[in-house]
C-alpha cells in the first residue's frame, strides 16, 4: 500500500465523509497522517471512489488502488485516464451503481471516464435535475461536490480566504460565474494533511475544504476535464 497515495486520497475524501455522504463513520480518522494503514481500510469503504480506483489500477497494471498515480488520476486527472476503456468502465459501473437513480452514466458510451467529474455530473442525479426542473438545490450541490480550483488570498492554520469561480446556471448550460472570495477550512480539530498555505497558492477545493496545493498542470487538468464534462452534458441533455 502506498502511504503517499493513501494520504492523497484522504485529502480529497475527508469533506464528503465528514458530511456523511460517503465512507465510514469517524471521518476525523482520515486526518491522522501517521495512520495510513487505517486510511487504506477506510478508503475501501468509499464504495463509489473505490470502484474507480480499482478499475484504474487494473487498467494500468498496478496492484495497488491507492498507488499515488491512481489516486491522482481519479481526483485530479493524469495519463492513466487515457488507458481505461469507457465501455469496460460502464460495464463495471452497471453492477456497482445499479440502484443509482437518474444520471446519464448508463448511456455514457465513449464519454465514460474514471474521474470524479464523471461521478458528480453523470452518476449523481443533480445535473439532470438541474436541467429538467431547475431544482433549487442542484446547482449548489454540483458546485460544492465537484473538485474546483481557487487561489489563496490569505490563510492561517485553520481557515483560508480563496478566490474561486462558482458554477452558474444560465438556463441552458452550466458556466463559470464571476470570481468571488470564499472562506474555506484548512484543518479540523487541529489536524491537517497539507502544509501551511501562502497567498497566491493554487489549490483544490472540495465542499468547504482545501484539499491540496496544485501545480499549474494539475489546475489545467481539473478545469479541462470538468469543462469537457459540462460541454458533453449540454449537448446531451435537453433543457425542458
Amino acid at each position: 500500500m502506498s502511504a503517499e497515495g493513501a494520504l492523497l486520497f484522504a485529502r480529497y475524501a475527508y469533506p464528503p465523509n465528514e458530511l456523511g455522504y460517503c465512507g465510514p463513520a469517524d471521518a476525523a480518522a482520515l486526518l491522522r497522517r501517521e495512520a495510513t494503514d487505517d486510511i487504506e481500510r477506510r478508503a475501501r469503504q468509499f464504495e463509489g471512489a473505490w470502484c474507480y480506483l480499482q478499475f484504474l489500477a487494473e487498467t494500468a497494471g498496478l496492484a495497488d488502488p491507492l498507488d499515488v498515480r491512481v489516486v491522482e488520476a481519479y481526483w485530479i486527472g493524469n495519463e492513466l485516464l487515457d488507458l481505461a476503456d469507457p465501455a469496460a468502465l460502464v460495464e463495471r459501473m452497471t453492477d456497482r451503481f445499479r440502484g443509482q437513480p437518474a444520471g446519464t452514466w448508463r448511456e455514457a458510451g465513449d464519454r465514460a471516464l474514471a474521474h470524479h467529474s464523471f461521478q458528480v455530473f453523470e452518476v449523481y442525479p443533480w445535473a439532470s435535475m438541474l436541467r429538467s426542473s431547475g431544482h433549487p438545490t442542484a446547482l449548489s450541490v454540483l458546485d460544492q461536490c465537484r473538485i474546483r480550483t481557487g487561489v489563496v488570498v490569505d490563510a492561517d492554520s485553520d481557515v483560508a480566504t480563496v478566490r474561486s469561480r462558482p458554477l452558474r446556471w444560465e438556463g441552458a448550460e452550466l458556466t463559470d460565474g464571476a470570481w468571488r472570495e470564499e472562506t474555506v477550512r484548512c484543518s479540523a480539530g487541529g489536524r491537517t494533511l497539507i502544509d501551511r498555505l501562502s497567498p497566491g497558492d493554487r489549490v483544490a477545493l472540495h465542499w468547504d475544504w482545501v484539499c491540496d496545493v496544485l501545480t499549474d498542470e494539475q489546475v489545467r487538468r481539473i478545469e479541462d476535464l470538468e469543462e469537457r464534462r459540462r460541454v458533453e452534458l449540454d449537448l446531451l441533455v435537453p433543457v425542458r
